[in-house]
Order: C-alpha cells, then sequence, then structure tokens
C-alpha cells in the first residue's frame, strides 16, 4: 500500500487543510504500519476508497458530517463511506435501521443499493474515525494513529467553517462534541441506528434527516435529497 500516492490524490481543499497533518509524526508511522500490514493482511477499504469520504466530499462543500467508527471489515463492504457498502451488497443492520428511519420521517421508499455516494456529492461528509480495518477484525486500526488524524479534520471544520450540521449518533460519536464549537456549529444527536440500540427506542423516531433539511434551508442553503441514486 502506497499512502503517498493516496495522499497526492486527495482533493485540493482537503490536501490543502490537512498538509501540516500528513507530515506529523504520528501520520508517518500510520503509513509504516499500513505498508507492514498489507503484506500479511487484507486492509478495507481498496487502496484507491481510503480517502473517498474527502475526494466526493470537497472541503468547501461540506455542510453536513456524519461520524461512525470504522470501515466494515466483511469482504466488499467497506467502500471508504461511513455506514455505506458498496453496490450489490447486502445492507448491513446499522444501514438498514438508517434506510428505515428516513422512509419513516420523509416518507422515501427503502432503497436497493447501500451506497450513500449520492449523499457525499451533496455535501454530506461521511466520515469514519478509523478509515482502514483489517479483514474481519473490527476496530483493528483504532489505535495506529487514524483517531489522532480524523479529530483533527473535525477541529479543522469547526474551526474553519460556520453553520455546519452535525449528526451524532451513538457514544462514540457524541465524544466528538468537544472539537465542535457549538456556538457557530448545529448538532443532532441521537442513539446509534445499530439494533441493540435502535431496538431500546434510541433511534427511531429521531427525524435527523428533515430536521437537517430544515436546518439547511433556514441558512439558505439547498436540502439533502437523501434518497439513494
Amino acid at each position: 500500500m502506497n499512502m503517498d500516492n493516496v495522499i497526492n490524490g486527495i482533493e485540493k481543499g482537503w490536501k490543502d487543510a490537512l498538509a501540516s497533518e500528513f507530515k506529523k509524526q504520528y501520520f508517518t508511522a500510520l503509513k509504516s504500519t499500513l505498508l507492514v500490514e498489507t503484506k500479511t493482511s487484507d486492509i478495507f477499504p481498496s487502496q484507491p476508497d481510503i480517502f473517498a469520504a474527502f475526494n466526493l466530499t470537497p472541503f468547501n462543500a461540506v455542510k453536513v458530517i456524519i461520524i461512525g467508527q470504522d470501515p466494515y471489515h466483511g469482504e466488499g463492504q467497506a467502500n471508504g463511506l461511513c455506514f455505506s457498502v458498496s453496490d450489490n451488497i447486502s445492507h448491513p443492520p446499522s444501514l438498514k435501521n438508517i434506510f428505515k428511519e428516513i422512509q419513516n420521517d420523509l416518507k422515501i421508499p427503502y432503497p436497493k443499493s447501500g451506497n450513500l455516494a449520492s449523499w457525499a456529492k451533496q455535501g454530506v461528509l461521511l466520515l469514519n474515525a478509523s478509515l482502514t480495518v483489517r479483514k474481519g477484525e473490527a476496530n483493528s486500526h483504532s489505535d495506529i494513529g487514524w483517531h489522532i488524524f480524523t479529530d483533527e479534520i473535525i477541529k479543522q471544520l469547526s474551526f474553519q467553517k460556520k453553520d455546519l450540521i452535525f449528526l451524532l449518533w451513538g457514544g462514540f460519536a457524541k465524544k466528538k462534541i468537544k472539537f465542535i464549537n457549538e456556538e457557530i456549529h448545529h448538532i443532532l444527536a441521537s442513539g446509534h441506528p445499530s439494533p441493540l440500540s435502535a431496538n431500546r427506542g434510541h433511534w427511531f423516531g429521531n427525524a435527523h434527516f428533515s430536521k437537517t433539511n430544515d436546518l439547511l434551508i433556514s441558512l439558505n442553503k439547498e436540502p439533502i435529497d437523501w434518497r439513494i441514486k
């Protein structure tokens, strides 16, 4: 895995915003770890998709941020966008509950594809806290430096922009509030869409998708078309 090639291909706005991070010692160590692990393990997502969230949602286009934990670790699932799977891949439980809530909230039919790229192209940054994972091992890259990197992304967005909408689902995502200036940004928080949380009444009915669009309209921004295309 040649991470330098991946970095060189990142969208220019993000490359400029994160230039100093790429030079830091922790990121050099992260690259070394990935280089070693790819020789003995399958790493998801594939190299071209590691920074897919940034390439599909340019820095200057970000309007909404959804924070996930780490990529899916099953074969063919991860595509670089949190909660999203590639076309023709069955929907994981959390994604099913996301679509069910959209169905309830906006009366949008449940989609065939679980690929959320159409959201990303409209300004929804689908950010996982870890950008890679070993096959079959959830959270296996949570301690190699990705969390430092993605926390910095949240800080940069909070500092450089205003009136962003952060959707924080579950305890892990809610911990990121400390990096967000709540005086100039908007936070919608709820339980996680995982079955355990959803079945306890902490997810369904949050109406985050209609609330997000109401906020965007109030800010004179284009609302998100939450249909999967």
